[in-house]
């Protein structure tokens, strides 16, 4: 029962959403054609075509806005969702799906049958942007404030018995007193045996302002007596295995049980729970598992190396030339690297070096600069005079840009390394290959070879722990500073 009213609430906020993408629909075609040619001068007092012209664009937007809306899983209880990260979702569907809709005008050549005669106006579609984003955020807010309101008033609450009485009890039970609008009400805790049968808290205690209502085997008479909603299992994991009969017998009454899994107390993983056709499993992730942002990381990477390609290409030819006329052997040097979770793929460089530099390496190795397992020099006798430059300005990674388009690289990420370097790696530092390699990282902005190897691999963890689509954009702007004074550079 319970579960159906939560679905016929989600399906009816996701209905109220696409109302209100409609609504900015229209709003948007309303501003810029009535309202925008009496404030602004110049061409913006040219009003738009009928609006039947733009109609058949609506089911287009509506499904563009509805997925990214449904993927954003803005449709589970919020009770415990904070409100910022609530908008921020919002923002983020509304920014894609701007972006989106512009590039599907785009790809279904609208910008020459329609665009091109500003049939369909460009700043149309970002009043469209503006106003849904503005829509949706009004009423979440508002669906937010009036749900609080409700549970502060003493309605719409649920009823939570706590199973255990130890420190992860404790901190459930003060989170939701600390929260009261989250809308839940405990009834009590019951005391858990520890392994050599004492109870932890003798029933009728007290801890806080609830009571200890018994013991966990006095749990089906307690769920009989009181009008109980759910009931939260916090509990040592050697208990599970004896409480499953408890944990069916709730189930058999409809009542929904949860589980606080500090399976492993020490980990610094985040827990998701996941199915795999109908089998429940939780994951454990020390990586970035949003799909819908690495989703806009691939979209950025492929853009912005395709444009970088296309621009650069003159400076490309050149570079090629000038390594061809100046020094023997072939204008592209390639290697074998580890990518995404170690797996093998060729990376593409300009060569910097003589062209034996490879069976030259074991002469060097004593003069080796960088501690750990990788091997810097910065007056390698190796490069050549050119190959200096282009390290220099790093512009012999300019055909890693093909790597980024073909999926290998990104634009933003731990720099790859070679196998054998990665066979010499601690534990802690394979974590690094947990994301796709990039051009560029915190590394990269920080000093590059001034840089010392630990430091090194503690800026890309850094990097993995705090990613976020707004992370690599900083650091995509600050790499250009950081390559054009040269500094750190070998």
């Amino acid at each position: 029962m319970l579960k159906e009213r939560a679905r016929i609430l989600a399906v009816t906020i996701f209905c109220l959403d696409v109302t209100l993408v409609a609504a900015s629909f229209l709003a948007g075609y309303w501003v810029r054609d009535s309202v925008l040619p009496y404030l602004a001068p110049g061409s913006f007092r040219t009003r738009l075509y009928s609006l039947s012209e733009y109609l058949p664009l609506l089911p287009f937007a509506l499904a563009i806005w509805g997925a990214l809306l449904l993927l954003s899983g803005r449709y589970r209880s919020h009770r415990t969702v904070p409100l910022v990260d609530e908008a921020w979702a919002i923002i983020r569907v509304c920014a894609m799906g701007t972006a989106l809709f512009t590039l599907l005008l785009y790809a279904a050549r609208l910008d020459e049958q329609l665009l091109g005669d500003d049939r369909i106006s460009r700043l149309w579609v970002l009043f469209f942007g503006v106003f849904s984003c503005l829509f949706l955020l009004t009423e979440k807010i508002a669906l937010r404030v009036t749900s609080r309101y409700v549970r502060l008033s003493g309605f719409n609450y649920r009823t939570v018995l706590i199973v255990g009485t130890g420190p992860a009890a404790l901190q459930i039970a003060d989170s939701i007193h600390g929260h009261r609008y989250w809308g839940f009400r405990i009834l009590g805790f019951l005391a858990n045996k520890n392994c050599n049968g004492a109870a932890v808290e003798a029933p009728g205690a007290q801890i806080g302002p609830y009571p200890v209502l018994g013991e966990i085997e006095d749990l089906s008479r307690i769920v009989e007596s009181n009008v109980i909603d759910d009931v939260i299992f916090a509990v040592h994991r050697r208990d599970l295995d004896r409480l499953e009969d408890l944990f069916l017998s709730l189930q058999e009454q409809g009542i929904r049980t949860r589980f606080a899994m500090d399976l492993f107390p020490h980990t610094r993983a985040r827990v998701e729970l996941e199915e795999l056709d109908g089998i429940p499993l939780l994951s454990f992730a020390t990586t970035p598992t949003s799909q819908l942002q690495l989703m806009a990381k691939r979209a950025l990477d492929v853009a912005l190396s395709t444009l970088l390609l296309l621009l650069g290409m003159p400076v490309v030819l050149g570079i090629a030339l000038v390594i061809k006329v100046t020094s023997r052997g072939n204008v592209l040097f390639r290697q074998t690297r580890c990518g995404l979770n170690g797996r093998l793929f060729t990376v593409y460089k300009f060569r910097t070096m003589v062209e034996d530099a490879e069976e030259r390496r074991r002469e060097l190795l004593h003069l080796n600069e960088m501690d750990g397992p990788v091997f810097k020099l910065r007056s390698d006798p190796r490069v050549t005079f050119f190959g200096r430059f282009l390290r220099r300005f790093s512009l012999d990674e300019l055909p890693q840009l093909w790597n980024v388009l073909r999926g290998d690289m990104s634009l933003v990420g731990p720099r790859p390394p070679i196998p054998e370097e990665v066979a010499k790696y601690q534990r802690w530092q394979r974590r690094r290959l947990a994301m796709k390699p990039g051009l560029t990282c915190l590394w990269q902005i920080s000093g590059r070879n001034d840089v010392d190897f630990d430091r090194w691999m503690q800026l890309d963890l850094e990097y993995i722990d705090s990613w976020s689509p707004l992370l690599d954009l900083k650091i995509l702007l600050k790499t250009i500073p950081a390559v054009l004074s040269g500094k750190g550079a070998s």
